[in-house]
């Protein structure tokens, strides 16, 4: 039985709820046929988020690694094609971390591909009718940050096991006093990361 780690990230930028933890936790609620998904929450701090991510992955040993984010204002599911070796923070993170224009590692590669199967998922998604996107840029914040040191570190074990990232857009309820901001219900992200996972199978 295949195993796959599936991440989210806690709320952060004044937020009582990232959708994200919402989506894991339906989630964990959902049989997969020949799948063992184990889900885990990561704080949004800066070098924090992937020592978390890293005791995980010993912990459980996983075949795959799918690490889930917010992104506010996008209007599809994006798997994340790439992570760059930058960290620059729009905003503290949730310790009052702020770097600007540093590098993730001052030794690393420019940048990582994510080696899910990022196409086939999208492929599924649009399949279903749920609007989903690669995209190419995981932002320089936490998110990129722990992608690039995922990737690193899948790297230097051989590449024995898959990984990547993917942002989902807002919930509803996130954009009430947001005029404008796109939202995508539960439900249908909830569908989404599940084509994602059997996708991963």
């Amino acid at each position: 039985m295949k195993t796959i780690l599936l991440t989210g990230f806690s709320p952060f930028e004044g937020e009582s709820i990232n959708p994200t933890i919402r989506v894991i936790r339906e989630i964990d609620k959902m049989n997969f046929p020949k799948i063992k998904v184990v889900t885990r929450e990561l704080p949004v701090v800066w070098g924090k988020a992937f020592d978390a991510l890293e005791n995980y992955i010993h912990e459980i040993q996983p075949d795959s690694i799918l690490a889930l984010g917010q992104a506010g204002g996008r209007v599809a599911i994006t798997p994340e094609r790439v992570a760059i070796n930058v960290d620059s923070f729009r905003i503290p993170d949730n310790e009052g971390n702020q770097p600007v224009n540093e590098l993730v590692n001052k030794n690393g590669a420019v940048g990582y591909w994510s080696t899910l199967p990022i196409q086939k998922m999208v492929d599924r998604m649009t399949h279903s009718n749920i609007p989903s996107l690669i995209s190419n840029t995981a932002g320089t914040f936490v998110c990129n940050h722990i992608f690039y040191r995922l990737m690193e570190f899948l790297e230097k074990e051989g590449n024995i096991r898959t990984g990547g990232f993917m942002h989902i857009p807002y919930l509803p309820e996130q954009v009430i006093q947001k005029p404008g901001q796109p939202s995508m219900s539960l439900a249908m992200i909830v569908q989404g990361i599940a084509e994602c996972i059997e996708v991963m199978r």
